[in-house]
């Protein structure tokens, strides 16, 4: 098992943090375009190559974040419609996420086995998340999915 980290840094306006490993050496870099349409999520490996994308859709009626991983879209994340709470769905073939995904603590399921846990940590300036991989070949699909997920919330927190 791999555990990653998550930080983002307090107040920072050019959506650019790291994902660190449990030595605290960079294993990817994240990079957000800020006042750019569409809003987008550039994730690179140490050798600053891109293998992940997160896009906002532009024009859509709900919000909705599609997500590629390697070139081929893995996975979206959008807003259902509802009246009382907010309510988001995660749609793709074979990953599920179990848990309280809004409140970064949950397990990630491919085909029905644990992929992946993820938790908040507390008491960090910014947010900061224990990315935990049991499956190696989904480790940058589970920091795509942790770095989207908080693009959801980020958004929602500004609608």
């Amino acid at each position: 098992m791999k555990q990653l980290y998550i930080k983002q840094k307090v107040l920072s306006l050019s959506g650019k943090f790291t994902v660190k490993d449990h030595k605290e050496n960079d294993v990817y870099y994240v990079e957000g375009s800020f006042m750019k349409v569409p809003k987008t999520f550039s994730i690179m490996n140490t050798t600053r190559d891109e293998v992940a994308l997160i896009t906002k859709k532009t024009l859509s009626f709900l919000p909705e974040f599609f997500v590629e991983v390697n070139g081929r879209e893995v996975f979206k994340i959008k807003k259902e419609l509802s009246f009382l709470k907010a309510r988001y769905t995660i749609d793709s073939a074979g990953i599920e996420v179990h848990g309280k995904w809004w409140d970064m603590d949950f397990e990630v399921f491919q085909h029905g086995k644990i992929v992946g846990k993820v938790s908040q940590e507390w008491f960090t300036w910014g947010d900061s998340y224990k990315v935990q991989i049991m499956e190696e070949e989904m480790e940058t699909i589970m920091i795509a999915l942790v770095v989207a997920i908080d693009c959801v919330k980020a958004d929602h927190a500004t609608a």
